[in-house]
């Protein structure tokens, strides 16, 4: 049996919570920027001082409206201020959060707040607001407060009776074992289970990544985050907790379309995202220097970068190689970067496997990825690739506190720090997560080497066996594909059949461009899944894909959907998770016609 452990690095007070973070850090350093919110075109800095007395007004307003000690607010907004500020002041009045995404379906939204026991909701705008209606029914919702009309200000007012001391004896009352947020799964395998995420949970994950990789990630006078992931989404609320504890400045973007300004005028000095964006990235660059006429100059770029990162691994850069290096950095690199802002230094990847191909090209360009691996239930981090240590094609070493173990099915299993103490309301469920000793099964499968980087191969309900009895795991083919700049989504298929196939969409961001460079330009959207070109283009990227796998687990044939994968569909999640066993119900006849 595999087995890393990491000892814990930091050991806080047991009546610490996060409640007090804005109140330490106003103590600490008052003048210190917490927060850079949105102000027209611009940012408008909030000090730390400032942040703890808004958090404090809103959380005395809070109380105002009868928010009692336990009781449950849901929060769905996009990624804003107001969403950190309600975070904040939900925990400061006593209260547990349940964030919702943006694109929840009043089914889902009452789901959550039946389970839960929701008793009130902030919602952004008329659109989530309209559908917390539509999804109240039978819950015990009592208001809904709404930041479009400037709830806060209200809530404000409300609050300039409610004695401070009212609030300070509530955060006194909370710890580290207290609940501070039920998080509902994403439901790729069925109805999403509340995950309990206590106090603790957030806390351990802020300091012992900030005792692991502080000093390189989160140093400085300068260092800042811009999040751009939805907050109800784990991953972007840890690192909301990790960016507050740090001291690091913290922004907001809720509109992916505008993310590259907001890069240019935020300058992070590191970003957090999912591996589609830094597919998009990759393929956008790509796209954009062949409509230029400079499409080899781009792959010779690329090439370079994934070589010079492999070398650096090796421990030895030949002379010629530092030589090709710099020049593309003049020409390529330095451009990739200034669309980041120019600051990039790192950028944490998660939600999905990254790919050790973008890896290497992205830390070549100058901005080192480290990938991480966890779930909810894990507060997001089991484990994360460390800059002094780094492994491209792991998720590095478990989080100071945390266990990994690998199954004798193969299957990873985590103990520790940032594991939750149980799904809402489903003692069963929680009793089904958990091996006699403690350890939870997180569905995964891995492997552990001999520094004890863990790293994630698929998932043991996405296993195919073939009608021969070939076992493949389907993330090895479709994480190489989804590189490529025509394919959106992808789909490995092959379960009992006699050979491995895949359904796939193309990216109608991307075809155009392509279309263009490649001479199809009158060729439509509709009518390119039939075009001689795409489909030559798309069983090449194919060829290529199936060198990475034995000729029992390569693609032998492929069908390109009529439509996209998406959220809206029903086909992804909020966390562009694909939804397999939806897919491959809806898409049965498309996948019939592959082995007929």
């Amino acid at each position: 049996m595999q087995e890393s452990i990491t000892p814990q690095l930091f050991f806080g007070d047991p009546e610490d919570s996060l409640a007090d973070i804005p109140f330490d850090n106003a103590k600490r350093n008052p003048s210190h920027v917490a927060i850079s919110k949105r102000a027209g075109d611009g940012w408008s800095d909030v000090s730390a001082a400032q942040l703890a007395g808004e958090v404090q007004a809103l959380a005395k307003g809070l109380v105002a409206k009868g928010l009692q000690p336990g009781q449950i607010v849901a929060i769905m907004a996009p990624t804003c201020y107001e969403w950190t500020l309600f975070d904040l002041a939900i925990w400061t009045a006593g209260g547990i959060s349940v964030p919702v995404y943006e694109s929840s379906s009043p089914a889902q939204i009452n789901w959550m707040f039946t389970d839960s026991g929701v008793r009130f909701a902030v919602a952004h705008g008329e659109k989530h607001a309209t559908a917390i209606e539509q999804g109240r029914e039978g819950s015990r919702l009592e208001q809904v407060w709404r930041i479009d009309q400037d709830c806060v200000t209200e809530l404000v007012a409300a609050g300039t009776d409610v004695p401070d001391s009212e609030v300070d004896d509530r955060r006194a009352a909370l710890n580290r074992a207290s609940l501070a947020t039920i998080i509902y799964t994403s439901g790729t395998t069925g109805r999403p289970k509340g995950c309990e995420i206590t106090h603790d949970n957030l806390l351990s994950v802020a300091e012992q990544a900030i005792a692991r990789v502080g000093d390189e990630v989160l140093s400085g006078e300068d260092s800042s985050t811009l999040l751009f992931l939805p907050l109800a989404h784990v991953f972007a609320r840890a690192v909301e907790i990790i960016a507050l504890k740090a001291e690091v400045r913290l922004g907001h973007s809720a509109d992916i379309a505008n993310l590259l300004p907001d890069f240019a005028t935020f300058k992070p000095t590191f970003i957090l995202a999912v591996p589609r964006v830094f597919e998009k990235i990759y393929n956008k660059a790509s796209e954009t220097t062949e409509a230029e006429g400079k499409g080899k100059i781009f792959q010779a770029a690329a090439d370079t970068a994934i070589a010079w990162s492999k070398a650096v691994d090796s421990g030895s850069v030949p002379l010629w190689l530092k030589v090709k290096h710099w020049v593309f950095d003049k020409l390529v690199y330095s451009k990739l970067r200034a669309r980041m802002g120019g600051r990039v230094r790192y950028a944490i990847s998660g939600g999905a496997p990254l790919g050790a191909r973008l890896g290497h090209f992205f830390r070549g360009l100058g901005v080192t990825i480290l990938e991480g691996y966890g779930l909810t239930e894990t507060t997001a981090p089991v484990g994360v690739v460390v800059p002094d240590n780094l492994r491209i094609g792991t998720v590095g070493p478990p989080l100071p506190g945390v266990g990994a173990r690998i199954a004798d099915d193969g299957e990873v299993l985590v103990k520790g720090l940032v594991v939750f103490r149980g799904y809402y309301n489903n003692p069963e469920a929680t009793k089904a997560a958990f091996t006699p000793d403690g350890w939870f099964h997180t569905g995964d499968l891995g492997a552990i080497d001999d520094e004890g980087n863990l790293s994630i191969t698929g998932r043991k309900k996405e296993i195919i066996v073939t009608a021969g009895g070939k076992n493949v795991a389907p993330a090895v083919l479709e994480d190489q594909l989804r590189l490529h700049p025509l394919i959106s989504q992808i789909v490995v298929v092959g379960d009992q059949k006699p050979f491995i196939g895949a359904i796939l969409t193309l990216d109608p961001e991307m075809y155009p461009g392509w279309a263009k460079n490649h001479g199809i330009e009158a060729v439509s959207f509709g009518e390119a899944k039939h075009n001689p070109v795409v489909l030559a283009e798309i069983q090449r990227a194919v060829d290529e894909a199936n060198k990475a796998v034995s000729k029992a687990e390569s693609i032998r044939k492929f069908h390109i959907l009529d439509s996209e994968l998406t959220e809206e569909s029903g086909h992804l999640t909020p966390s562009l998770k694909i939804k397999r066993n939806v897919v491959l119900k809806d898409h049965a006849t498309d996948i019939e016609a592959l082995y007929s």
